[in-house]
């Protein structure tokens, strides 16, 4: 039962991991894009939003992933 509880909560870390950074890449896409239309500044807030979001998105993903001091016991 214990391995259970744990390759769950595993499996859940690895999945919400990849839906962040996904979400955060996919939500700074969409306001560049956004701003890029209502400022007329096409396509540079567009690809200042991607890699905003990738910085992001993977800074938020590298802090999911990483395991806590208290969970490597």
């Amino acid at each position: 039962m214990a391995d259970d509880q744990e390759e769950i909560r595993q499996t859940s870390r690895a999945y919400a991991a990849g839906v962040s950074l996904f979400a955060t890449v996919a939500v700074c896409l969409f306001l560049g894009w956004a701003l890029d239309r209502w400022m007329g500044t096409s396509p540079w807030l567009l690809v200042t939003g991607i890699v905003l979001g990738s910085g992001l998105g993977l800074w938020e993903f590298i802090r999911l992933s990483t395991p806590k001091d208290d969970e490597k016991k």
